[in-house]
């Protein structure tokens, strides 16, 4: 060994040396039982175990665990059980020692949640839907069993994605959407909201680097602008608290780059018309004998008497915390400049549980403190009753447990004044099933404030609501397009599933019934034709649709069975046309370099990619490449809802993709613009696109109503800088108020 690789081994060893030592010191700065020596032996056991091995970093790998654990300890707030584990996490993994070994060693607590932790390693999500769907129910499981199973993995993601540059670009998409897809979902459940929002950022970086860029240049150069605005609305509210002798600490929030793009993007809006990106914290210290939550309201009506307060923004999560826990009041407040901000009031323990989540919960509650996390409870026992109702497709599955992650809530009455927390948006049959799945079954109706509503009514926090139910069980499939919480969706397909049994058997019955009369056996060959005969996919299909009643087995049939029904010029032209388009694929690739970005030119575009129909990608926008079961390459939009399930379903196919166009393709783009309606506008719009940019109008629709127009304008575009190019032309003329690019 050369004396340089001598001395980087030395500088190694004394990097890790430093980094435990910095973990202890954060340890025992808590207020955490003091275990350093079983600490010190999981970090030297889990140091021995990996020991060679390297991160695609080119550093030593315990320095991977070590960062875990110190995301465990010092972000989280768990103790030394947590830690250890977190040490420990890749062993079993990763090496040859066993869960056993982990058990002999540590004992049963530490072992079970490395058990835990290695049923769920290598990502949530696998190579298949039906593995990803299952790794996903055992971290389900791990989570509803023991909590701190997942808020060591969530842990695990965070430094996995703060270290995520040294990985393949394709990887990055992979790794980046899953953790927007879930863990930062989970996070927020578990009431982690710093690092909910450092992974939805992380993700953000990662998949959209250039946005990412941009919108941190505007927070950056508005910055100034903004202190400005801070210090000024503070001020008063400082001189105000230290008359009323309250201790508190006064920060200022600006939202992060993720969720201004996510409001850029749904409500179709530019940087400069988002108006909340500044809040104010006040975080105080309960004075003694004195109730912290009405210490919140005390804050609140003093700030009354300075600012006025918006009447429909003020949220107590004081009283009636969120599911995740989350405690405290917010209010909005014009400032003297005209501007509305928000203001957020905690006592420093209701911030502590929303900065650490179900951690800070379990320190309360082991100080002998009481903690509301009755709506968590119910939340793992929700997610518990899922698992036990096997969902066949992965994809609903996943789709079924999202549907709750990220939920505002709101509070509804039942008839004898109980209340019920419920997702914002739910609806009368929603609240049904979170009663009772036979009253979900049953339901017919509500009573919404003693006024009759149908099952889809939206409810609105306060109101009082009375299930309507009949005898029998009524479910229906178009009840899964308005419902909104994964425990009706579980439900009802599990309903539909036990109603298309019987509807098979009683297919079976009436197809045996028939093939028996006419001498035909029951076998695959002629269930195939029965398939074709009326367009069905499967022996399912066609067995439900005839207990249904829809398909009634007759002489058409029985003709088709025997080989004499003559087919019809358009089943003849149909049949002919699809094997025409079986014969002709877009180019199928079979030797795919996953390191290397697609380079998509006009060539390619033409003959080797398809652009997917769901985001109509153009160039310049952000885009990755799907490799498909049929062996084609899909072009996706990175932010499509469509791509967003396939990073976190099928990972392994997701590929890097660039533009290399030289503005010789055209793309149709809808752009929505919305004004005053007056006389010449459209003359003017129409001018500006056709005559001054050249650019040709494929389709237009316009409507105007009360003096507003808005009206959508397809127009052939080469790229992405031919759309702003557009967009801020047409800004210019004087009534147009709103313009952007859709789809």
């Amino acid at each position: 060994m050369d004396s340089n690789e001598e001395n980087k081994l030395m500088n190694e060893e004394a990097a890790i040396n430093a980094a435990f030592q910095e973990l202890l010191d954060i340890y025992l700065a808590s207020q955490h039982r003091k275990k350093v020596e079983l600490i010190t032996k999981a970090f030297n056991f889990a140091r021995q175990a990996h020991k060679g091995v390297r991160r695609h970093s080119g550093e030593p790998y315990i320095m991977h665990p070590l960062a875990v654990a110190r995301i465990v300890c010092k972000e989280i707030g768990l103790g030394s059980t947590s830690i250890c584990a977190a040490l420990l996490h890749d062993v079993v993994e990763d090496t040859d020692y066993t869960v056993e070994d982990i058990r002999n060693l540590f004992g049963d607590k530490i072992a079970n949640i490395v058990s835990g932790l290695t049923k769920i390693a290598g990502g949530v999500f696998g190579t298949h839907a039906s593995e990803q769907a299952e790794n996903f129910k055992k971290l389900l499981l791990t989570m509803s069993e023991d909590i701190r199973v997942i808020l060591i993995k969530i842990a695990d993601r965070l430094h996995n994605m703060r270290t995520l540059k040294h990985m393949q670009v394709n990887k990055q998409y992979k790794i980046a959407g899953e953790t927007l897809y879930i863990y930062a979902p989970i996070a927020y459940r578990l009431g982690l909201s710093r690092i909910k929002t450092e992974l939805e950022n992380l993700s953000f970086q990662y998949e959209h680097p250039e946005e990412y860029a941009r919108i941190e240049k505007k927070i950056e150069k508005t910055q100034q602008e903004r202190d400005k605005l801070y210090t000024e609305f503070t001020q008063p509210i400082c001189e105000q608290l230290d008359a009323m002798g309250i201790k508190y600490s006064i920060i200022g929030r600006v939202k992060s780059p993720y969720s201004i793009w996510n409001k850029m993007q749904k409500k179709h809006v530019a940087f400069e018309d988002i108006y909340d990106i500044l809040a104010v914290r006040i975080i105080f210290t309960p004075r003694e004998g004195r109730d912290e939550n009405n210490e919140c309201f005390n804050i609140y009506i003093a700030l009354t008497k300075l600012y006025n307060a918006h009447p429909d923004r003020l949220r107590d999560w004081v009283n009636k915390p969120r599911t995740n826990g989350y405690k405290a009041l917010h209010a909005t407040f014009m400032s003297n400049h005209g501007e509305w901000i928000e203001v957020q009031i905690r006592s420093e323990k209701m911030n502590e549980m929303a900065e650490k989540g179900i951690a800070a919960h379990w320190k309360y509650k082991s100080q002998g403190e009481t903690t509301n996390d009755d709506q968590l409870e119910n939340w793992l026992h929700t997610i518990k009753e899922i698992l036990d109702d096997p969902q066949p497709n992965a994809l609903d599955f996943l789709d079924t447990i999202k549907l709750n992650l990220y939920a505002t809530e709101i509070f509804v009455f039942t008839p004898k004044g109980d209340i019920k927390t419920m997702p914002q948006n739910c609806t009368a049959l929603d609240l049904a099933y979170s009663i009772h799945t036979f009253l979900g079954n049953h339901c017919i109706g509500a009573k919404v404030n003693h006024k009759l509503v149908p099952l889809n009514h939206q409810l609105q926090s306060g109101d009082q609501v009375e299930i309507l139910t009949s005898n029998a069980p009524r479910v229906d499939e178009s009840w899964l397009s308005f419902i909104t919480t994964a425990k009706a969706r579980s439900k009802i397909h599990a309903a539909l599933r036990r109603q298309q049994r019987i509807m098979q058997n009683e297919g079976e019955e009436k197809l045996n019934t028939f093939l028996e009369k006419e001498g035909l056996g029951n076998h695959a060959g002629n269930i195939e034709k029965l398939c074709n005969l009326h367009k069905l996919k499967d022996r399912e299909e066609l067995l439900t649709e005839i207990g249904k009643g829809t398909v009634v087995l007759g002489n058409d049939d029985k003709d088709a069975l025997l080989g004499t029904k003559k087919l019809s010029f358009a089943s003849i032209f149909s049949f002919s046309r699809d094997k025409k388009k079986e014969d002709t694929p877009i180019e199928v690739h079979e030797n795919i370099d996953r390191k290397t970005p697609l380079n998509l030119t006009e060539e390619s575009l033409k003959s080797r990619y398809i652009i997917a129909d769901c985001c109509h990608p153009i160039p310049g926008d952000d885009v990755l490449g799907y490799y498909d079961e049929n062996k084609h390459i899909v072009i996706h939009k990175r932010n499509c809802s469509v791509a967003n399930t396939l990073k976190s379903s099928h990972g392994d196919r997701i590929l890097a993709a660039k533009w290399e166009t030289h503005k010789q393709l055209y793309f149709v783009v809808p752009i929505q613009i919305t004004g005053i309606d007056d006389m010449g506008v459209l003359h003017e719009i129409t001018t500006i696109i056709s005559q001054q940019l050249n650019a040709n109008i494929q389709k237009m629709h316009i409507e105007s109503n009360n003096g507003i127009f808005e009206g959508t304008f397809w127009i052939n575009v080469h790229d992405v800088q031919d759309v702003k190019n557009i967009c801020e032309n047409l800004k210019k003329i004087k009534n147009i108020k709103t313009i952007a690019r859709i789809g």
